[in-house]
């Protein structure tokens, strides 16, 4: 982890601090304002959507919101653990609605202000570079965590696309909705590093900010603050971000809110963490440490790929593994980042559209009745002709995580943030209803 300090003049200084009661404060505040400094609209809807699609250079989930005036696209890659929407300004950023916040401003107190001061510059003021604005701290997880304290807070308009009802056709879609002052933090060019492709910043769904994406919604629209993601498998297909009430509607007209099972919420923490009391592999509960698996819980995250188990925990799950695997699938050498990987000869295709013929891992949650099933299809990875690897990895110790949930892992099931009853809710793979994530009609219609 690194920390970039920021190059302007200080009129003040201080670290955020986390805490419920600061939390509701803000919302509240946040709930306030909204009417007059967020959307300013008759119509409230009270679900949107964002498309969301895996950069296969990067293996980062990207999706794309309308900024500015004029509009513009930008994509941004999603970080559910986010505290803020933050993109970079200095580069081809021009709009006539910017609006940088002023120190000891609301929008400072709500984006959680560290600094006060001028930019120091001998070229004209611009966006991302005012006299008499805040700053706060924005992060790149891609970019070894770098933290870059020198964010200048700012508003301008955004806009995102409702959903209609319980619709599931074609008239799925609602209007677009604008907002017109959606508070943001601009970056320096050089946060972008290690994001796809024209890929301008990160959008934060963290359940602690006051400005995360999915909060400023619910506040300026009054829905309770929840969010599903739904990650495609395919690099040509489109995943959905669900922002608001369900249904969570799919082909067929089947609404996964049906098939959810939550486990609580354990951290109050811009981050998701949850309790993992111990995993199986098919029948056989692994031999772990249970103090281990308690420490800090088990986090969930889009910015890893794929999901990290800290070593002694990793060598369990793998001899497991292959202990369950048929014992004409032999193990071969390891393909990096992976280290347990088999020749492909005799593995097969699970009828049930399940993926490819795997043991199943279980991760057990705060009670022994709810676990997280993955099968085949969120197990194993087929990294070249002839081999397939456990798409496990085994993570640093020295990062005190003793498991963190990736995106891979993710895929094509649905998950539900729910931020106002503090839980998290799973549906398992969507293949076990005969559906993905890219089988709705909210990001296919072109």
């Amino acid at each position: 982890m690194s920390i970039m300090s920021n190059i302007y003049t200080l009129k003040s200084f201080k670290f955020p601090m986390y805490s419920s009661s600061n939390y509701l404060f803000h919302f509240c505040f946040l709930l306030i304002i909204s009417s007059t400094c967020l959307a300013q609209t008759n119509f409230h809807p009270k679900t949107f959507f964002l498309a969301v699609k895996q950069d296969p250079s990067t293996l980062q989930y990207i999706t794309e919101i309308q900024q500015r005036t004029p509009l513009v696209p930008v994509k941004l890659a999603v970080h559910v653990g986010g505290e803020n929407l933050w993109v970079d300004c200095k580069t081809g950023f021009k709009s006539s609605t910017y609006k940088p916040a002023r120190c000891n401003s609301r929008q400072c107190t709500l984006a959680r202000s560290t600094s006060c001061g001028d930019c120091k510059t001998k070229n004209k003021t611009r966006p991302g570079c005012n006299n008499n604005a805040c700053y706060n701290i924005v992060s790149n997880p891609a970019l070894n965590n770098t933290f870059y304290s020198g964010a200048e807070i700012a508003e301008d308009v955004l806009t995102i696309q409702s959903i209609n009802g319980s619709n599931t056709g074609p008239e799925s879609r609602g209007p677009v909705v604008t907002i017109p002052k959606f508070i943001f933090s601009c970056s320096p060019s050089f946060l972008t590093q290690k994001l796809g492709e024209d890929v301008k910043g990160m959008i934060g769904f963290g359940q602690q900010s006051p400005v995360s994406f999915v909060t400023q919604l619910a506040s300026a629209f009054k829905f309770s603050r929840q969010f599903a993601i739904c990650l495609s498998s395919s690099p040509q297909e489109n995943g959905i971000i669900f922002i608001g009430h369900r249904p969570y509607l799919f082909a067929f007209g089947f609404d996964a809110s049906q098939d959810l099972f939550y486990t609580p919420i354990i951290r109050a923490s811009p981050e998701y963490y949850i309790q993992v009391s111990s995993i199986r592999v098919n029948a056989k509960t692994l031999p772990l440490n249970n103090t281990l698996l308690s420490l800090g819980g088990t986090r969930i995250s889009t910015a890893v790929p794929y999901t990290e188990l800290e070593p002694s925990i990793y060598r369990a799950v793998s001899k497991a593994f292959i202990s369950e695997m048929p014992k004409n699938v032999k193990t071969v050498s390891p393909v990096a980042p992976f280290k347990t990987c088999f020749n492909s000869s005799f593995i097969g295709i699970s009828p049930l559209r399940l993926g490819y013929n795997a043991p199943g891992i279980y991760f057990v949650l705060h009670n022994p009745n709810v676990f997280w099933t993955i099968t085949g299809a969120n197990s194993l990875l087929l990294v070249n002709q002839g081999v397939f690897c456990l798409a496990f990895v085994e993570g640093k110790k020295e990062t005190g995580e003793a498991i963190v949930i990736g995106s891979y892992q993710m895929q094509n099931n649905l998950v539900e943030f729910d931020l106002a009853r503090r839980r998290i809710g799973f549906t398992n793979s969507l293949f076990f209803r005969q559906t993905m994530c890219s089988d709705q009609f909210y990001t296919s219609i072109n």
